[in-house]
């Protein structure tokens, strides 16, 4: 039940959330809420982000000040406390999000390479975001609002870099010499019923060796207010391997080797068995880069303990693999497309290779893997969902197949453009082939199920899950359209 009412005394004011979309159908469209509109307030209680926004809307009736090119107006909705309002918003942090005051050698973000959206040079540290979306934060600039709000609505879990318990190391890795002890405020978190899901960033002789045994029991001790440790390679881009040339930080930025992830892995297992008798659970995980440079099988899904680190790169590989091994079962002949290109980055394209002879063999088909080298960011940028458009086209111009399928990964949470702004029109164009996007192999047989019309018209994809959108067909150049399609819709 909704009922809206105008108010002309409320200015319009400069905070609360832009609407983005609002779902068909929801409580949201049945009180008159259109794209563009803002929400300042829920029961008067002004709203800081969309945080705010779902902790004060769980209740039986809710009064939200919303505020349009006509002035703002009070509407009043009657819901169950889980209802969904259906509305998304413009960007999840309303009063802005809160930069990183740490200056660490290995960030990514660094060494990023001109060209890119101005996003993705922002080095957001909010823990707000770090609820909402996943990302991972270092706690390093809470302030006591902070805290009373963490308090209050119990905000869990929170993903938190790590990378060392001893104070004086992490504050070098960090680069900020009055970053607090990180163990102290895990505890913190546990007195207030919050749980956190951790990272280590690991830079060869730095806080690998002694220094990570003691990261890892540190850790392990606050179970199960720390839920998972998570534990990846440092990266470098093409301007940090400009530093590392120059002699800056060069053995901390060492590349994953395959000597090196041997010795991580070997490290690390004892650990995982240890708590998997004592705990239940493996608790700490490897990245997939350790297994896959190191030629070893990775772990069985069971270990994963439900992969809550995924979108991090844990397990990725062992799910790709499951998938297959599933979907394989019901693999039939297909006789749409018969040259199948898979394109992928190279850290994953001996996997997919193997899989790739198998699926060939289930559907008569010509698959042929492709290793896409990522030259925007650098040779040592090696997975599928840092590359950019460039990368694809220059990669695979002119290729001779009837379908080329892209990593999902590759792409936005829309589906619409790469890392570098192109999108999928821009690809499929300059390759001259159809595209379409997957991320498992059970995608792409529901991709080669469809026919493919032309060369300027992406294969259709029914039913996939994959990272909540996907694209499923482009328009043409000569239109200029583009079209896309909710997952599973």
């Amino acid at each position: 039940m909704t009922e809206a009412r105008r108010t002309p005394s409320l200015r319009r004011p400069n905070h609360g959330g832009v609407i983005e979309a609002v779902r068909p159908g929801s409580l949201a469209e049945a009180a008159g809420m259109r794209p563009g509109e803002r929400i300042t307030a829920i029961d008067g209680r002004t709203l800081r982000d969309a945080v705010d926004f779902q902790f004060h809307a769980a209740e039986d009736i809710i009064e939200l000040t919303v505020v349009g090119e006509d002035g703002a107006r009070a509407v009043t909705i009657e819901k169950h406390p889980d209802a969904d309002l259906g509305v998304e918003f413009q960007d999840a942090a309303f009063d802005g999000i809160r930069t990183c005051n740490n200056a660490c050698f290995f960030c990514f973000l660094k060494g990023n390479p001109r060209g890119l959206r101005k996003t993705l040079y922002v080095k957001d540290d909010d823990y707000r975001l770090s609820f909402f979306h996943g990302n991972f934060v270092t706690l390093t600039n809470l302030t006591d609002d902070d805290w009373r709000r963490l308090e209050e609505q119990r905000l869990s879990p929170l993903n938190i870099s790590v990378h060392a318990t001893e104070p004086g190391l992490r504050r070098y890795l960090l680069g900020n010499p009055h970053a607090p002890d990180v163990v102290a405020q895990l505890r913190r978190l546990a007195a207030l019923g919050i749980q956190a899901n951790t990272q280590i960033v690991l830079c060869p002789g730095v806080n690998d060796g002694a220094a990570l045994d003691r990261t890892i029991e540190d850790l392990a001790a606050l179970h199960p207010t720390v839920q998972t440790i998570s534990i990846v390679p440092v990266g470098a881009t093409m301007t940090a391997e400009e530093r590392i040339a120059r002699g800056v930080h060069a053995d901390e930025v060492e590349g994953c080797t395959p000597e090196h992830t041997r010795q991580v892995i070997a490290q690390v297992t004892p650990y995982q068995h240890r708590y998997r008798r004592a705990l239940g659970r493996t608790l700490v995980h490897l990245a997939d880069e350790y297994y896959l440079l190191a030629g070893i099988e990775p772990p069985a899904a069971a270990r994963y303990d439900g992969f809550p680190q995924f979108e991090n790169g844990i397990g990725m590989a062992r799910s790709l693999i499951d998938d297959w091994r599933r979907a394989k079962r019901r693999a039939r002949r297909v006789d749409t497309v018969r040259r199948i290109t898979l394109a992928c980055g190279t850290l994953i394209a001996p996997t997919l290779s193997r899989l790739a002879v198998e699926f060939a063999d289930a559907t008569g088909t010509d698959v042929r893997v492709r290793a896409v080298e990522n030259r925007f960011f650098g040779p040592r940028v090696n997975v599928s969902g840092l590359l950019v458009s460039a990368d694809f086209a220059d990669a695979l111009r002119g290729e001779r197949a009837d379908l080329v399928v892209l990593p999902r990964y590759a792409l936005d949470y829309t589906g619409m453009r790469f890392l570098d702004e192109g999108s999928p029109v821009d690809v499929q164009v300059a390759i001259g082939a159809p595209v379409a996007f997957a991320s498992t192999l059970r995608e792409v047989l529901q991709i080669v199920g469809e026919p493919v019309e032309s060369l300027v018209t992406g294969a259709g994809v029914k039913g996939a899950t994959t990272n909540g959108k996907s694209w499923v067909e482009y328009g043409t150049p000569e239109t200029g359209g583009t079209a896309k399609r909710r997952a599973g819709a």
